[in-house]
């Protein structure tokens, strides 16, 4: 005799999915999607900097690689401001983190 709930029984065949499992699911894949922050190292950072300083007193445009958990982020623009004592700068009004910075390439 064969139980109802084994080989292609009952449970086999759902397919109902309850909310909380699903919620759960999708709070699963996000995390494996989420990326990982880059460490700069001491000449990367003095490439950075260079980019920054420059674009603030040259007026030259800037690309960044901003840290973001889930997508890559990319500001591009002049450098109107540089807050060292709040860690951040400001590109086109807009505030950025300075610990976020992955990378800068000055454009000529």
């Amino acid at each position: 005799m064969r139980k109802k709930l084994e080989g292609n029984g009952l449970w086999e065949s759902s397919r109902m999915m309850l909310p909380e499992h699903k919620v759960a699911i999708n709070e699963q894949e996000k995390a494996l999607r989420q990326r990982q922050r880059i460490e700069l190292d001491e000449q990367e950072w003095e490439n950075v900097a260079r980019s920054v300083t420059d674009s603030l007193q040259q007026r030259q445009p800037v690309t960044l690689r901003l840290f973001h958990p889930f997508e890559e982020l990319t500001v591009i623009g002049i450098v109107d401001r540089i807050d060292q004592l709040k860690g951040r700068f400001m590109v086109d009004g807009e505030w950025f983190a300075i610990k976020d910075i992955e990378g800068a390439v000055t454009d000529q």
